[in-house]
């Protein structure tokens, strides 16, 4: 299975029964993948540098904070994002995602005095913000645009927002603490009774 068919595989298991029919149009090789995969997140990666790996850290939790539930790092999503960039990621992408990483690792400081990882989390909160606001023209945020191509060319905090919810949704922890799990009713029915705050099911009972 090529590195476009297997982002297919983890956009499908985070998008859920929200895409009907085409959550489900799995090829056989997609099936066999997703039934037999081991852990992804066991393989060991030596792609960011030290002070890298505490910058997408402090990153992927702000993004996905722990608060009465798991966050990013209670997941494993650093590591399971330093896999993405190290293996699947192509040569643009990954050119795209080392230029913004390499951005926040030496503007922050000069603007702020401190590392990104150093901040509180209102002013990381607000740096990302900017971010956000700076790459707001990218297709990447069209409204409704759930399952869609994967841009090639979209910004670093398109790129590392979307490796965040992919490595926290299909891993062990957001799978079956945050998502509901084992009672995926498996159809499309735009009248299941969801009540207010509870979350979407964990599709195919599968995780990294």
């Amino acid at each position: 299975m090529n590195r476009r068919q297997f982002l297919e595989c983890a956009a499908i298991l985070v998008s859920g029964a929200t895409t009907g029919r085409l959550a489900f149009a799995l090829t056989e090789e997609q099936m066999v993948y997703l039934a037999s995969a081991p852990d992804y997140t066991s393989q060991k990666v030596d792609y960011f540098s030290p002070a890298q790996r505490k910058l997408v850290a402090a990153i992927a939790q702000t993004i996905i904070p722990r608060t009465d539930s798991p966050g990013a790092i209670d997941a494993g999503v650093p590591h399971f994002i330093e896999l993405m960039v190290a293996q699947w990621l192509n040569d643009g992408e990954r050119s795209i995602f080392n230029a913004g990483l390499k951005d926040i690792e030496t503007r922050i400081p000069e603007e702020h005095g401190k590392a990104f990882d150093e901040l509180d989390g209102d002013r990381q909160l607000a740096v990302l913000e900017a971010l956000e606001a700076a790459a707001s023209d990218s297709p990447w945020y069209v409204q409704g645009n759930i399952r869609r191509a994967f841009i090639s060319d979209a910004p670093f905090i398109c790129q590392i927002k979307e490796l965040t919810a992919w490595g926290f949704f299909t891993s062990e922890v957001g799978a079956t603490t945050v998502l509901r799990y084992n009672v995926m009713p498996m159809r499309f029915d735009g009248n299941t009774p969801r009540t207010p705050g509870e979350s979407t099911w964990a599709p195919f009972n599968f995780y990294h």
